[in-house]
């Protein structure tokens, strides 16, 4: 659970920003997305080796 401490007087929008800002920090939005669905961990690994070999390639272009 997120607490926000809100000070007398402070302004409401200021007060959601710093909730987003935590909320964000939380990385829940993006936990609840990988639990949607299942991928077999094999997936994963091949999706991470493709990441992977993508970003070799683009490093050896930009020398």
């Amino acid at each position: 659970m997120l607490i926000i401490p809100v000070k007398e007087g402070e302004n409401i929008e200021r007060a959601l920003k710093k909730f987003k800002k935590k909320f964000d920090k939380t990385k829940a939005m993006k936990e609840l997305r990988r639990r949607k669905e299942f991928t077999k961990p094999s997936v994963v690994k091949r999706q991470d080796n493709i990441r992977a070999v993508y970003r070799e390639k683009i490093m050896s272009v930009g020398q």
